[in-house]
């Protein structure tokens, strides 16, 4: 007899089928047990009435991977309106260990360093792995997204040769006898890359060495990178952020529905124009200093709430950041050079996303390295490219962790995160 799943069962009244998964929880009566069964797409409850079999269910532990062969009969008060009964239950293995806190309660209590400490325990809950589900189904529309308007996914190195982009907020390593390091962004090689497919994504790992300690930051996170060639400038770039927000979205929608509900979550539609602010006026909004050079969490947290109040937007675009706050590959506004044609997205009034033009000439990159004091021998490799011809280009990335922080409503990153790393975590 094939294995079903959970969900499955509304089809099969009458049948007898057979389900498997984790013990989620039992509740044993005078005359009466049940057996909650917990498996990848939902909970079943198994009913026990003889004796013999009500015993064996009070030796089960929670978490025991157990095998049921049942009949399905309907149920409205039981989960999917089923259940089983006259079951025949068989441990799949030995007894477990039950985890530090109760699974079958609505919300984990354990404080999140417990949660996360016991991750591997703590993830089958299902806010926390439908969360996950969540995650997931974001990458889905992300590729799907650009797939459909011909991007290109590449994979680019995660060690690399010299810590240039980010100065010394980086990973250090040995790489046989020689230094190397963890990539901070794929963003070199996704320029490059340009030169080859004109439009290219990537999802992989970063690394940023940098001391936060906070809800929003991680040493190592996922990186929904893009980059695409032959834009007028920063404008065509939020035009494909803003439809590929919109793909992701829908996906998440479609593909964990049932996620989104176990997290009561209705996601936010994306305007068909994304509100945009200038970073002088967005000074102005978020009531900071006219010589402010960038935003800080308090502003950025009054320009969402602006955002709401006065285009019903849970998105906002806030453009021409300093170019003394931008990369050096950052191109300057023609109109106004102190400042960049560059761009930070932010969601509910945190930074999501940041993207802009690139410089395209070889001559400007050595014109921007020499005023910020940088030698050219470090970037050489990167350079050539330009040497070789690139188009205008730009491009932008997706913080995939902070992205689902923000649309489930979690107050800490690292809920949403199956095994985070960050200034004090390296286990499990």
């Amino acid at each position: 007899m094939q294995r079903i799943l959970s969900h499955q069962l509304p089809a099969h009244p009458g049948a007898t089928v057979r389900i498997a998964g984790w013990v989620h929880r039992r509740r044993l009566l005078k005359s009466v047990a049940f057996l909650i069964v917990r498996d990848a797409a939902g909970l079943a409850q198994v009913v026990i009435t003889d004796p013999a079999g009500r015993a064996a269910v009070a030796e089960l532990t929670e978490e025991t991977v157990v095998e049921v062969t049942a009949t399905v009969v309907a149920n409205p008060a039981a989960p999917a309106g089923v259940e089983l009964t006259h079951p025949t239950v068989r441990p799949l293995g030995p007894p477990a260990v039950p985890p530090p806190f109760d699974l079958y309660r609505p919300t984990l209590t354990a404080a999140l360093p417990t949660q996360l400490d016991h991750a591997d325990a703590a993830l089958r809950h299902p806010t926390r792995s439908a969360a996950l589900r969540v995650s997931a189904a974001a990458v889905a529309g992300f590729r799907a997204a650009l797939d459909a308007d011909g991007f290109v996914e590449i994979h680019t190195p995660k060690v690399v040769g010299s810590s240039t982009e980010s100065g010394a907020n980086v990973f250090a390593l040995d790489w046989f006898g020689r230094p190397a390091y963890l990539a901070q962004s794929p963003q070199f090689y996704k320029q490059l890359m340009v030169g080859v497919f004109e439009r290219v994504y990537e999802v992989g790992p970063v690394f940023r060495a940098e001391p936060h300690d906070t809800v929003r930051h991680l040493a190592q996170y996922t990186s929904l990178d893009v980059e695409l060639g032959f834009v007028a400038d920063h404008t065509d770039v939020m035009a494909v952020l803003r439809d590929t927000l919109a793909a992701m979205l829908a996906t998440v929608a479609q593909r964990a529905g049932g996620a989104l509900a176990t997290l009561g979550v209705i996601p936010p539609p994306v305007p068909a124009r994304i509100p945009a602010v200038h970073f002088t006026e967005a000074l102005a909004i978020a009531g900071a200093p006219a010589d402010e050079p960038d935003l800080a969490p308090a502003h950025e947290r009054a320009l969402g709430q602006w955002a709401r109040a006065e285009h019903d937007s849970e998105f906002l675009f806030v453009t021409g950041y300093p170019m003394a706050k931008r990369p050096f590959y950052t191109h300057p506004d023609p109109a106004r050079p102190a400042y960049s044609n560059g761009f930070d997205l932010l969601f509910r009034g945190m930074e999501l996303v940041t993207g802009g033009q690139r410089l395209h000439r070889y001559d400007d990159y050595l014109a921007a390295l020499a005023a910020r004091g940088e030698p050219v021998g470090p970037y050489a490799g990167y350079l050539d490219g330009f040497r070789h011809g690139l188009p205008p280009h730009g491009g932008f990335a997706i913080g995939l962790e902070r992205f689902v922080a923000r649309l489930v409503g979690a107050a800490n990153v690292r809920e949403v995160t199956a095994f985070p790393r960050d200034l004090h975590r390296l286990t499990p």
